[in-house]
């Protein structure tokens, strides 16, 4: 192993002021810390290890990478942002805040649970988010699985099965609409949320059952969903359920950065709120990826990541002449 190869592969943090520092290494996080090292610029990436897609056998719906299993997504990943002389930290972050400026540039300190901290210029926050699964016995054990929330990441897997809708919102009845499209076994599981008229129309038109008692667990057998238990005691097959989470952006150990916040409509979530490339209404700070767009996939959390990253380069080349250029002012001056 090369001595820049250990450097880079090291939990040991820059002393030094570095360019940028990447909160989060999934696909945003590690496509913006590509961009960034590519541009020559000092990056290091705080990886918790917790990726959301952590249960997934595969990802799906990115080309060329599709029915890549996530674990080898993020070791390639972290292989090209090192390859280019970023570093890869692994950690949790307890506190980011701005710092004093220094000759009039930005500074943020971000320091880790364990005590080690770092000083950036700029700060991209591609924490992802956290799924927030109903209360229903057994449902959380199967996450990921036999028990998913999106057609175009696991559809196809799950196709021509018996597939039961788990009603949280009213974004599940647009969901229903989409696993129909991959199953003509299709039950809908009101679970306490209200249909009108022109849905039930609409779901007896597509052969959608309709389930109003609730919910009382998930039931096994043999290792597999078996299906729904209903609190009337009646059991209802299925092998798979789909269920609308409700999505928090992570946002741990970020109060003092001070970025706002927004709940989405229809109790889908919460979300850090961000404008063109990622930019966010504190100077200095960027946010990508699932964190701010909550229903991106893979390949448009990457997208993101990789335009925040280049936006945030454009603008340090900016910084970095206008330094250059009072300084060049000042030797010049007359004494």
């Amino acid at each position: 192993m090369s001595a820049q190869t250990s450097r880079y592969e090291s939990d040991t943090l820059p002393t030094d002021t570095v360019d940028a520092v990447v909160v989060g290494g999934g696909a945003a996080g590690l496509n913006g810390a590509l961009m960034l090292a590519r541009s020559r610029r000092s990056v290091v990436v705080i990886d918790s290890g917790t990726p959301r897609n952590a249960p997934a056998a595969a990802m799906h719906g990115f080309i060329v990478l599709d029915g890549t299993p996530p674990p080898e997504i993020l070791k390639r990943g972290r292989a090209q942002v090192r390859q280019y002389g970023g570093q890869i930290v692994f950690g949790e972050v307890a506190a980011a805040a701005p710092a004093d400026p220094v000759d009039g540039d930005l500074r943020f300190t971000v320091t880790l649970t364990d005590g080690r901290s770092v000083t950036a210029r700029r700060v991209l926050v591609a924490t992802g988010l956290r799924d927030v699964l109903p209360d229903v016995p057994g449902l959380a054990e199967r996450w990921g699985h036999s028990v998913v929330h999106c057609p175009y990441c696991h559809g196809w897997e799950v196709r021509d099965e018996p597939i039961g809708i788990l009603a949280t919102s009213p974004a599940s009845l647009h969901h229903a609409l989409l696993f129909r499209q991959l199953t003509d076994d299709l039950v809908y599981f009101t679970n306490g949320t209200a249909l009108d008229a022109d849905t039930r129309a609409r779901f007896a038109a597509r052969n959608i059952r309709i389930v109003e008692t609730g919910v009382r667990e998930v039931v096994e057998e043999d290792g597999a969903l078996a299906g729904l238990r209903l609190v009337d005691g009646s059991f209802v097959a299925r092998r798979v359920i789909a269920v609308a989470t409700q999505m928090q952006a992570r946002a741990e150990g970020l109060d003092g950065l001070k970025l706002p916040m927004e709940d989405l409509p229809d109790n889908m979530g919460r979300r850090f709120a961000s404008a063109m490339a990622g930019t966010t209404d504190v100077p200095g700070v960027w946010v990508a990826g699932n964190a701010t767009d909550l229903t991106a996939q893979v390949g448009a959390s990457a997208a993101a990541g990789a335009l925040a990253g280049s936006h945030i380069n454009a603008l340090l080349a900016a910084a970095d002449t206008d330094a250059a250029l009072a300084a060049a002012q000042a030797e010049n001056a007359p004494a």
